[in-house]
């Protein structure tokens, strides 16, 4: 069992940034390979960004290579999600979710735990 909890979220203009964190408890962080992912109301949740438990890999949605950045310390606990040149189209709750498998981490159904999320508003 892990228990997700995400902060950092918040109104930003666009082109600004924002770091959010998610704080992991319970079992063990670093078993688990982690994700970012985002959801608009009446939409389906959507990629971000994940980082493997093993060698630190990461990958990217395409809408957000070269402008967020994922990582983690296992040592804390903690994910992270640096936001870059933020645009109104990445307004959306944002949520940390954790991974056992490795594998398909672009699909949220592959995920064991999630957080409760956290609202991510960028004004034109």
């Amino acid at each position: 069992q892990v228990h997700l909890v995400e902060s950092g979220g918040g109104l930003v203009q666009a082109g600004g940034s924002l770091r959010l964190s998610c704080a992991a408890s319970g079992r063990t962080f670093s078993t688990y390979s982690m994700g970012w992912f985002r959801q608009v109301l009446g939409k389906e949740r959507e990629f971000v960004a994940a980082i493997r438990r093993i060698g630190g890999v990461t990958n990217y949605a395409d809408s957000v290579k070269d402008r967020f950045t994922i990582s983690r310390d296992n040592a804390k606990g903690t994910l992270y999600l640096q936001m870059n040149s933020l645009k109104p189209d990445d307004t959306a709750v944002y949520y940390c979710a954790a991974n056992p498998s490795g594998f398909f981490l672009d699909r949220p159904g592959k995920y064991d735990f999630w957080g409760q999320g956290t609202q991510v508003t960028v004004s034109s």
